[in-house]
């Protein structure tokens, strides 16, 4: 975030009423956590997240919180032993809550389920006994390769109950990265779905599943969710359909108690080259640090408010924010299936009016996606229900924050601006309603208890209004224990930077004088041109600011001169004109003024669309890909990949004149 832009961002903070909306006096005596949570951890850390951990309930307690002895592996909770499924479902139904819906489900095509906890205990002990049928045991692995259906979360729940590992496959993924991550994992049974809808139409699910299998051994059962009705083949004494084998099981299961670092589950985060990383999440601390964050950052009333995290399961967000963390509350979630324009661009505020939602985590993509659409969609709903918002995913752009806040918050709603990662588990910089005062487009402080710093390449920590590299000091309960099967690739790749003491975030971050923290993205989105660090989100935000643009990606390009050019592509507004090189002179002049003469973009393209994955996040890998002429690489996962050709086919024009 440069210096202009910073001061920007502050002058348009001025702007809300003080401390946000509501101001911090409305929300002090009913907000979950105030100004002496965070001294409360600055006291004592490790003993702040003992607390935390006693929201739970522990089969036995443990003998010692931390042990930090053999950094960079940590142990939480030691001794202790709990059952992550029982705290997420059981514990409420035994306190007298089973008829409280736990989900409501909608499909992409219209059709609805509303679960309650006794229901959902129900169907999570059917599913556990299933895979108990199956040979499934204890530390075994199960792959789950499903739509966004309850059935996800029945099955995650399951493994959990049971023991076993389970390793969520995100449905976008092709049969290629769904086979190497079975092998990494060596898991045994395969859960998925004959297919799921995605734009209004079925998608298929198993032949891929069936192709994977041709790359893998190992697998001995597949248990397949009659979800479309679409003709698949089905392997006979391998394959299973889940109304044979799930709808027939007992209710009935007595869920045991595991080690609190009993591995969870592995999530795999993709790589550009190397092979994914199998991301470790146990049990004990990984549910403790999910559930107290989303108790306190979005201020949940269990017994009031509707949430809805609208991501995919299929991602950490939707195992932190959708599964454990909600359930672990006893929050009412929504689920959807779909995608936000189906079958009409008015869906998500459909879904807000309907429920009554009073919680919306998204993604700055989405919301920038939904600005590009136009003030007058969401006007057409009634949002009043909604009472505090969230971000997560990338940094969120100040003018995208400010949309956000006036069209779907109404001008009254606290935004939560997250920052964490698969690595983290959890939240671990964010304001906090009630207690931080709101400035757009910062995520401002560490969670209490967290301890976060921003340092130089030589790891000093950095004064105010400075901008350097985003570090983690001290371990926390939910984060990774290692890289499934790879303890050294682990140390090398988030802890060997700046010591075994010290995980190196891969971002970029900035300290404004008043010391919240802006998140810059990944360091390798941090430009180097002549000589100047610049980084792409703030490059992306001075152009967003310009009234024309709805959505803009910057990538930098190889340049014989400065080492590394500025490539931006702009996505217009609905009513904005493509006026050719005036526009992009005007565009380049704009950013020149933001932020100075050397963030000015050696190119500007407008496209239509920009290459995003299917949980949104634009694949800026491909992009510089095609601004440095190269050969596409992998486009497996785009939501679209005819998007690159249309791209492609723009990149002659719109040179630089500087």
């Amino acid at each position: 975030m440069s210096e202009t832009q910073t001061n920007d961002a502050q002058g348009l903070s001025s702007q809300l009423p003080e401390g946000g909306f509501p101001p911090p006096e409305a929300l002090a005596a009913a907000a979950n956590a105030g100004p002496d949570t965070y001294e409360r951890a600055a006291a004592d850390r490790v003993g702040f997240w003992e607390d935390a951990a006693r929201r739970l309930d522990w089969d036995q307690p443990w003998e010692q919180a931390l042990d930090w002895s053999n950094p960079p592996f940590a142990k939480w909770f030691v001794g202790g032993k709990l059952n992550v499924a029982a705290n997420c479902v059981d514990r409420h139904v035994d306190a007298g809550h089973g008829s409280q819906v736990a989900y409501h489900w909608i499909g992409e095509p219209g059709d609805t389920r509303t679960i309650t906890y006794a229901q959902l205990k129900d169907e999570v002990c059917k599913t556990a006994n299933a895979l108990i049928e199956l040979g499934v045991q204890s530390g075994d692995r199960v792959a789950i390769y499903l739509p966004m259906i309850p059935e996800t979360i029945f099955t995650m729940l399951a493994c959990a109950r049971i023991g076993a590992v389970h390793m969520v496959v995100f449905g976008g993924f092709s049969p290629d990265a769904l086979a190497s991550r079975i092998t990494d994992a060596d898991a045994k049974v395969v859960v998925t779905a004959d297919g799921g809808y995605r734009r209004g139409a079925p998608s298929g699910l198993k032949p891929n599943v069936d192709e994977a299998l041709t790359k893998t051994d190992g697998v001995r059962s597949v248990l397949v969710v009659n979800r479309t009705g679409q003709d698949v083949e089905m392997t006979e004494g391998r394959d299973v359909w889940w109304s044979d084998l799930v709808e027939r099981q007992s209710t009935e299961h007595t869920a045991e108690a595991f080690d609190a670092e009993h591995p969870l589950y592995i999530m795999y985060t993709s790589g550009t080259t190397a092979k994914p990383k199998g991301i470790l999440h146990t049990s004990g601390g990984y549910l403790t640090q999910v559930s107290y964050t989303h108790w306190a950052t979005f201020d949940l009333k269990p017994d009031t408010d509707v949430y809805w995290t609208a991501a995919d399961v299929g991602w950490v967000t939707g195992h932190s924010y959708i599964v454990y963390g909600p359930l672990s509350n006893r929050a009412t979630s929504v689920m959807y299936e779909g995608t936000p324009e189906t079958p009409h661009r008015g869906r998500w505020w459909e879904i807000v009016q309907e429920y009554g939602v009073t919680i919306l985590y998204t993604a700055p993509t989405t919301i920038r996606t939904f600005m590009k659409w136009g003030d007058d969609v969401p006007a057409g709903f009634d949002l009043s229900s909604l009472r505090l918002l969230g971000s997560v995913g990338e940094p969120i752009n100040p003018e995208a924050w400010l949309w956000y806040h006036k069209n779907i918050g109404g001008g009254r709603c606290p935004i939560v601006d997250t920052w964490w990662q698969t690595e983290t588990g959890g939240h671990m910089i964010t304001p906090l309603p009630g207690v931080t005062k709101l400035v757009p487009g910062s995520a401002q402080h560490p969670f209490p208890g967290i301890s976060a710093k921003v340092v130089d390449d030589e790891g000093n920590e950095l004064a105010d209004d400075s901008t350097g590299l985003l570090v983690l000091t001290e371990p926390w309960p939910s984060m990774l224990r290692t890289i499934w099967g790879d303890d050294d690739r682990y140390v090398d790749t988030y802890w060997s930077r700046f010591g075994k003491n010290v995980y190196f975030a891969g971002d970029g971050a900035k300290k404004d004088a008043d010391g919240n923290i802006w998140l810059l993205g990944r360091v390798d989105d941090v430009m180097n041109v002549s000589g100047h660090r610049i980084s792409t989100t703030e490059v992306e935000s001075a152009l967003v600011s310009h009234p024309t643009v709805a959505e803009a990606a910057v990538v930098g390009a190889t340049d014989p001169t400065t080492g590394q050019g500025i490539v931006a592509f702009v996505i217009l507004r609905g009513d904005a004109v493509d006026r050719g090189e005036e526009l992009v002179k005007e565009l380049r002049l704009h950013v020149r003024k933001e932020i100075g003469p050397i963030a000015s973009p050696r190119q500007i393209m407008v496209v239509q669309e920009l290459p995003k994955t299917r949980s949104g996040k634009i694949m800026r890998r491909l992009l510089r890909d095609v601004a440095e002429n190269r050969e596409l690489g992998d486009v497996t996962t785009l939501t679209d990949s005819s998007v690159m050709e249309l791209i492609s086919s723009k990149l002659p024009s719109s040179g630089s004149d500087d």
